[in-house]
């Protein structure tokens, strides 16, 4: 038996003659947060808002919690909470109202008072929606997400456009999710929040799959290698270097070398020693370790910006 909550087959959608999502497939099993990681025009968005029922697929099938969302649109509408990529709310009214406006759409429906500890909005309660923060208006959408308590999360870009200290606080409330219990599908274009929330990443480009697996397993098989960085060398120092460092990259002052067997450099180390026994300097020496980005570079050929759809 399976415990996969999520199960997309052969998807497709096209407008015209241009295809946005191509072919894709892929599942979720229950508990995760799974990661669509993409640039803008990926088919992130269209995806997710297929799985949504808010658009209809060209081809495939989109299976959630055992139910064809063809079929069975009502019942899968009843077991998901949804964060928009443009989520607003009511400017005039409060944290508590907002939350409990949409909570009695429900017959069914969680404590709002719950919800707004579990999200970390208790002194924000009785705050007019219009007088928040971005963090704290994204957070209202996630609880406004979570009133009909659901299985499924669909987070679509929930951090986009917000200060560091305002994506940090967000991230903290997705973490919330999982200890519920929940499974995410989160959606984004930033690297960092892909690798430090999802068990699984599946980067998109062009309407296809182009990779998937854990942030680990993805940078070890296309991340290129951690790159030590030898910074503002001079002219003398830079020759050297090339000479001494089979494979070495130059950027402007700086050396780039991936640390690998093949180049006989594997750590900090070893550039040291071979620096030292040149008897040469430079300004800095760093090791840059692989990312999300180097992978979608590797890839692709392209650098992640931000987007959208």
């Amino acid at each position: 038996m399976t415990n996969n909550v999520i199960e997309v087959k052969s998807l497709v959608k096209k407008y015209g003659d241009f295809t946005a999502v191509d072919n894709i497939s892929f599942s979720i099993k229950k508990g995760e947060i799974f990661a669509f990681l993409g640039p803008n025009g990926a088919g992130k968005t269209t995806t997710v808002e297929i799985m949504e029922c808010l658009k209809s697929s060209t081809a495939g099938s989109v299976n959630i919690l055992g139910f064809d969302i063809k079929k069975d649109e009502m019942k899968v509408k009843q077991k998901i909470g949804v964060l928009p990529q443009d989520f607003n709310a009511f400017e005039w009214l409060t944290v508590y109202e907002n939350i409990d406006y949409f909570a009695q759409m429900y017959p069914k429906h969680v404590d709002v008072d719950a919800l707004v500890k579990m999200l970390s909005l208790e002194h924000k309660r009785d705050v007019l929606f219009k007088d928040l923060s971005g963090g704290l208006k994204q957070r209202v959408g996630i609880a406004i997400s979570l009133v009909n308590d659901p299985e499924i999360v669909f987070l679509d870009e929930p951090s986009t456009g917000l200060d560091p200290k305002a994506r940090r606080d967000v991230w903290d409330a997705v973490k919330e999710l999982k200890k519920q219990g929940k499974t995410v599908f989160l959606t984004t274009h930033y690297m960092d929040e892909a690798h430090y929330l999802a068990g699984r990443v599946c980067v998109l480009h062009n309407g296809h799959i182009i990779a998937e697996g854990t942030p680990e397993d993805l940078i070890n098989r296309y991340g290129g290698g951690n790159m030590l960085i030898i910074r503002e060398c001079d002219e003398h120092t830079r020759g050297e270097l090339i000479k001494a460092i089979p494979d070495c990259k130059v950027e402007g002052n700086d050396i780039l070398v991936e640390l690998e067997e093949g180049n006989g450099m594997k750590s900090m180390s070893d550039a040291i020693s071979i620096i030292n026994a040149s008897g040469l300097t430079c300004e800095e020496l760093y090791v840059k370790k692989a990312t999300l980005e180097d992978v979608f570079l590797n890839l692709t050929g392209d650098k992640l910006v931000e987007g959208g759809k």
